[in-house]
């Protein structure tokens, strides 16, 4: 008996040896998967026997190993091929026919006139940091822009301005977010499959390839936050070489390239979060690390706070540093801007200036709201509507240099004598102020404002100066005794009218187009309400002696704090242009509704790859199925190999980070209340095609394991092919988009881009 068993048992010894011959034989050299990935579907398939042996004493090779490229030196190589043949087909894509259209498009009215404001040196105002625009005007002027082309509005014909290096530039950086996609994704996930996928998905998107390809901020943006991802993944990756020259060099960069991000728009702080979380988690790593001392977990520390801290922090504000000492001549963002700091820009009526450094009465004055972005007390000749009784002339805030905004100041009872000795406002004094322009006085009475009813409408009334009681305010300077002289730019001022007992107030409330949308100006019950603070900015009178106004000026530090003030401010009160669409959050990663570039006869319309949209929306439904599987087979204690294990962590781990970037650069617009457009969604879009990327390869490497031999291969390759070419395919249908359509509308049953109107609320 001893003999027979020892005979089955070196048959079946026989069997396996010549069946895994058999299958070595079968495989050929794989073109995506590592060898890791080999070995985990040979431990699978080794388990699989195990199983089967217990059943019926029979080992199955139902699970067959997916071909792999197990030598890496090819498997470099390929790695090198896929990233060249993704760079190169990104550059041709982003580059074609980039003079087109040869008119201004959408918000490239906004940033190449500011990158011709940097080329002209001139101070202007908007709601981003600087960098980005600075970028677009460096492009411009070494490609020969002279910075004179107006910008007006989407439509106007470039004619001879030479502005397609601008797009070049923007296209440049655009292009690189396919190879950055494609190689985050390998750090990430080791697998040329889900890397090459990734890299697909971006380069095919219609959406990033149009914003790519115009003079924007977006391709700016989206390369430095891919860029930062990229650096942060290769940091990580040297983990077993820490303090290493070139561990120091990519934490570096991270910390660089988090500064540029959010150095071109503020939604560059999701990646700075982004990285936050993973630094976090991986000093809690160290922490459990028993091999390392406090001593060198606190050297961890220490260098990224440095890198990702404190050189990012310098960065930003040596950015700003640059900005100020490009735009040092005067322009119309001055208003906007405190007193002090209008003062240091060349042309502004403050540079270099000498003014009486005290207000008497009769001088003429301008009065600015003290807050930050605060404007300047305006009125001009028309009147409230009649639902705003009683119909008197309007009093605004207005943020531009203007006549208007000029007033004289006088005595409560008595007209100034302009000639005569100059008597000094003081603190305390009643007084009323005179529109130059209307010769109407500051008035109020108890009328309710137009659009905040718990104030009281303030209007000019008179004539040639002439009012009535309702005219008279009394003036309070802060934290200064009674009796004492107002100053220019320094006094902290408050007019209380003298009647109402309510304080002159302003506030970012915009009024409708009656009021040409200026800033409302009411008469404020509560007189503590921060936002009843004045400045006298200006003061005219040759009767008063003179001071520089050197003195004022603000410092760098000063400067920067002042700016992200007025910023913000801005951002929060930013409004949709007239007849311009503007879309929600829920509505981006569906692809609800794109937006128009350009609305001439040759039309460029911004929208995402309709079937690369919808099928990551698929793969998120497929990611949590998986997930669920995983736990339900984890939980019933089905057996796994330690390869598997590794590989199931190791590619769910990958795709859970790219689920947490993407959530970190999506999530935080919905309970925003400010405009929103379509393209704020595209930093979230490549996370997500990376998420999508890993995801696939897994399903697909899932699958393979359960197609019976000879056939692994085969399906394996066609599940790649059939993505890739799916996915060029459709960029294909959808490319006029991007690169132009003509003729009829969609709509219109004749018009060749009817077919292409899948969903009613594209305006193709």
């Amino acid at each position: 008996m001893e003999n027979n068993s020892s005979e089955k048992t070196h048959k079946r010894k026989n069997v396996h040896k010549q069946n895994a011959e058999t299958t070595e034989e079968q495989r050929s050299p794989g073109k995506f998967l590592n060898a890791s990935e080999r070995s985990i579907i040979d431990d699978e398939t080794s388990v699989q026997a195990e199983h089967s042996k217990e059943r019926d004493n029979k080992p199955k090779d139902h699970f067959r190993t997916i071909p792999a490229l197990v030598d890496p030196i090819r498997g470099n190589v390929l790695y090198c091929i896929l990233l060249f043949t993704l760079t190169v087909t990104s550059l041709i894509t982003r580059l074609y026919n980039i003079e087109n259209p040869p008119h201004v498009c959408w918000d490239e009215t906004h940033f190449g006139k500011m990158g011709s404001w940097y080329i002209k040196r001139t101070f202007f105002f908007d709601v981003h940091p600087p960098l980005g625009k600075m970028l677009i005007g460096l492009a411009g002027y070494l490609t020969g822009y002279d910075g004179e082309f107006p910008f007006s509005k989407p439509g106007d014909e470039y004619g001879e301005t030479r502005y397609v290096g601008m797009r070049v530039f923007c296209a440049l950086l655009g292009a690189a977010l396919v190879p950055l996609a494609y190689m985050s994704t390998w750090l990430l996930s080791r697998s040329l499959t889900a890397s090459l996928i990734a890299g697909t998905l971006v380069l095919f998107d219609t959406g990033t390839l149009t914003l790519s390809r115009h003079i924007l901020l977006d391709p700016i943006l989206m390369f430095f936050i891919m860029a930062a991802t990229y650096s942060l993944l290769k940091f990580l990756s040297y983990k077993d070489r820490s303090f290493s020259l070139v561990w120091w060099f990519w934490l570096s960069a991270t910390g660089v390239f988090l500064a540029a991000s959010i150095g071109v728009k503020f939604v560059g702080l999701f990646v700075i979060l982004l990285a936050g979380y993973t630094t976090v988690e991986d000093l809690w790593q160290l922490l459990g690390d028993q091999k390392l001392t406090l001593a060198v977990i606190f050297k961890h520390f220490l260098a990224r706070a440095i890198c990702l801290i404190i050189l990012p922090a310098v960065c930003y504000l040596f950015f700003f540093a640059i900005h100020f000492k490009v735009l040092s001549n005067s322009g119309s963002g001055d208003g906007f801007y405190s007193s002090a700091f209008q003062s240091q820009l060349i042309g502004n009526k403050l540079y270099n200036v000498s003014m009486p450094e005290y207000i008497a009465y009769g001088s003429l004055l301008t009065l600015k709201q003290r807050r930050t972005g605060g404007a300047y007390l305006h009125s001009h000749w028309h009147l409230y509507p009649e639902e705003f009784p009683p119909r008197q002339q309007q009093v605004t805030t207005y943020s531009h240099k203007d006549e208007n905004n000029v007033w004289r100041m006088k005595q409560a009872t008595e007209e100034p004598d302009v000639t005569g000795y100059p008597h000094l406002v003081k603190n305390g004094d009643l007084i009323r102020l005179e529109h130059i322009t209307t010769k109407r006085n500051l008035h109020s009475h108890h009328e309710p404002a137009p659009i905040t009813k718990r104030h009281f409408q303030v209007s000019g009334y008179g004539t040639d100066g002439m009012g009535d009681a309702n005219d008279v305010w009394q003036i309070e300077i802060v934290g200064a005794p009674h009796g004492s002289p107002i100053q220019t730019v320094r006094s902290k001022l408050r007019l209380i009218h003298y009647h109402v007992k309510c304080a002159l107030f302003s506030h970012d409330k915009k009024l409708p187009k009656w009021g040409w949308e200026q800033l409302e100006v009411t008469c404020n019950p509560n007189v503590k309400d921060n936002r009843v603070f004045w400045s006298v900015e200006e003061v005219i009178d040759p009767r008063l002696p003179n001071v520089s106004f050197e003195v004022y000026l603000p410092s760098l530090m000063e400067k920067f704090v002042e700016s992200h003030a007025v910023m913000t401010q801005g951002n929060s009160g930013l409004k949709p242009r007239e007849g311009e669409v503007t879309s929600r959050p829920w509505q981006w990663p569906i692809d609800f509704r794109g937006q128009i570039f350009s609305g001439k006869e040759f039309r460029i319309y911004l929208l995402g790859n309709p079937v690369i949209f919808w099928s990551i929306l698929i793969i998120f439904g497929m990611y949590f199925l998986v997930i669920g599987i995983n736990a339900v087979r984890q939980q019933r204690g089905v057996q796994r190999s330690q390869e598997l294990r590794e590989f199931d962590q190791r590619m769910m781990g990958a795709a859970w980070w790219f689920l947490i970037a993407w959530a970190l650069h999506y999530l935080p617009f919905w309970p925003m209340t400010r405009v929103l457009y379509f393209h704020h969604y595209f930093p979230a879009f490549l996370y997500s095609a990376m998420f999508a990327g890993v995801v696939l390869d897994y399903v697909i490497i899932k699958l393979s394991l359960g197609v019976p031999k000879g056939l692994a291969i085969s399906f394996y390759h066609w599940c790649v092919g059939v993505i890739v070419s799916g996915s060029s395919y459709s960029f294909y249908i959808f490319h006029p988009m991007t690169y132009g359509m003509a003729g009829p509308l969609a709509a219109d049953e004749n018009s060749m881009m009817h077919r292409l109107k899948w969903l009613d609320s594209w305006d193709i």
